[in-house]
């Protein structure tokens, strides 16, 4: 499958908060968590990484931190999923 690869990582810093409709909408989306507060993406139709960012934020708290970037090469030790299955 073509197409680019995303790593969307965050840090939930609201105790208590339930980010469930998050991380729906990221598995809406097919993206899979490869470790707790990262997971990757891949889209066919391009779109920027800040593109990424002004949808997913909506679904965190102001205080909260989002970082988006394209992945051109990884490696990983102990993930929850591996991003190989993506492709």
């Amino acid at each position: 499958m073509l197409g680019t690869l995303y790593l969307i990582v965050y840090d939930l810093r609201k105790q208590g908060r339930d980010y469930k409709l998050l991380y729906a909408e990221l598995e809406e989306w097919g993206a899979i968590r490869v470790l707790q507060s990262t997971w990757c993406l891949k889209l066919k139709n391009y779109k920027t990484p800040e593109a990424l960012l002004s949808h997913f934020k909506n679904f965190i708290d102001a205080n909260d931190g989002l970082m988006v970037s394209v992945m051109n090469d990884w490696d990983a030790f102990k993930p929850l999923a591996n991003p190989a299955s993506l492709y």
